[in-house]
C-alpha cells in the first residue's frame, strides 16, 4: 500500500525555489533514507512534507493514503498520521513534557473521533516509555525540551513517535550531534516504531545511522531532486566516495 506519494514537487522559502521536481513513493512497511549535500533541500522536503508554515509548494502534489495534502494545515497533517522530527526541537518554556504529550494525544483523538486515553493509564505508559528511552521520568515535570542536551531532545521527540504511532514519520536529522550510545538508543526506538503498517523517511548526512536502523532504499538529494537511488549499499559508497560523482 503506498503511503506517500510525492509528484514532481517544486517547493519555495522566501521566494528561493528550493525543490525541483523531486518525486518520491514511500509504501508501508519500508524506510527510505534521505542524503545529500549541504544545502540540497533535505530539511525543505521535511517541512513541506509536514505542511510548516512559510514553505510553498509551486508545483506538483503530495498524496498521502490517497489523499492530495498540500493545501492542509499542519495539525490536519498530524492528526491524519504526518509526523516530524525536527533537526533542531524547540523548547517550549512553560508548558511540561507530560501536559505537552496528553494535549497531542488528545487532540489526535479527538479528530479521529477516538475515545481520549485515561490521565492515570496514561501517565503511566509514558513514564514507562521514557524509561525504555534512558530518559529520566523527572524530565516529563519540565518544559517541553527546556534544558535538556542535544541527545535528550532526540530521545524526547522519538518519545513522541512512539506515544503518537503515526502512519508516516519524517525524521530530520534525528541523528545530529548524538554520541554512539545515545545515537544506539534512539534508532532502537525508530526500529521499535517500524512496522508493516507505517512507514518511515530518514533524512541523515551520515552512513553511520543507517548501521542501526536499516533503511529499504536510500536516495540522494541534490539541488532539489532526486539524482540517485539504490540500497544501503549506496550509502556505503557515499561514505567512501562522498557526493560529487554523482552531483
Amino acid at each position: 500500500m503506498t503511503l506517500l506519494d510525492v509528484k514532481d514537487l517544486y517547493a519555495e522559502v522566501a521566494q528561493q525555489q528550493i525543490l525541483k521536481g523531486l518525486n518520491l513513493k514511500v509504501n508501508a512497511g519500508e524506510v527510505h533514507a534521505i542524503m545529500g549535500p549541504n544545502g540540497s533541500g533535505k530539511s525543505t522536503l521535511a517541512n513541506v512534507l509536514a505542511g510548516r508554515p512559510g514553505y510553498d509548494v509551486t508545483a506538483g502534489d503530495v498524496v498521502f493514503e490517497g489523499h492530495s495534502i498540500v493545501d492542509w494545515e499542519a495539525h490536519d497533517r498530524a492528526h491524519a498520521g504526518v509526523f516530524l522530527a525536527f533537526q533542531y526541537p524547540v523548547e517550549i518554556p512553560g508548558v511540561s513534557n507530560m501536559e505537552f504529550l496528553k494535549a497531542s494525544i488528545d487532540s489526535k483523538a479527538f479528530a479521529n473521533d477516538e475515545a481520549q486515553p485515561a490521565a492515570a493509564g496514561f501517565i503511566k505508559e509514558v513514564r514507562k516509555l521514557a524509561q525504555s528511552l534512558d530518559l529520566n521520568p523527572e524530565f516529563l515535570k519540565r518544559g517541553v525540551n527546556e534544558g535538556f542536551s542535544g541527545g535528550e531532545k532526540k530521545r524526547n521527540e522519538v518519545l513522541q513517535l512512539l506515544l503518537l504511532q503515526p502512519r508516516l514519520a519524517v525524521l530530520d536529522e534525528t541523528d545530529s550531534g548524538l554520541d554512539i550510545d545515545a545515537l544506539q538508543v534512539v534508532a532502537e526506538g525508530v526500529n521499535r516504531f517500524r512496522s508493516d503498517d507505517n512507514g518511515v523517511v530518514l533524512i541523515t548526512h551520515y552512513q553511520r545511522l543507517l548501521e542501526y536502523i536499516v533503511p529499504d532504499f536510500v536516495h540522494v538529494l541534490a539541488d532539489g531532486r532526486i539524482v540517485q537511488s539504490g540500497d544501503k549499499s549506496l550509502a556505503l559508497e557515499l561514505e567512501e566516495k562522498g557526493y560529487a560523482w554523482l552531483t
